[in-house]
């Protein structure tokens, strides 16, 4: 006999922000914030410009999650 876990059982130490839908959509998230970034220092933007566009970055980016989650579910 087997004491493999059936497929339909999850790991107890898997939590909320280990599973691969939610390390998908925080690497989503920080690739926009890191591009507006990317964009502002090819703009030649100060640092609190950069440090600006990369927060808008990652409100958008989280906005844009949402609506993803949104549209799916």
């Amino acid at each position: 006999m087997s004491r493999r876990r059936g497929p339909d059982r999850r790991s107890p130490s898997t939590g909320a922000l280990t599973s691969p839908s939610t390390r998908v959509g925080i690497a989503f998230v920080l690739l926009v914030g890191l591009s507006c970034g990317l964009i502002a220092v090819h703009g030649e933007a100060s640092l609190m410009g950069i440090g600006t566009a990369i927060g808008v970055g990652l409100v958008a980016g989280s906005g844009l999650l949402w609506y993803l989650h949104w549209i799916l579910a």
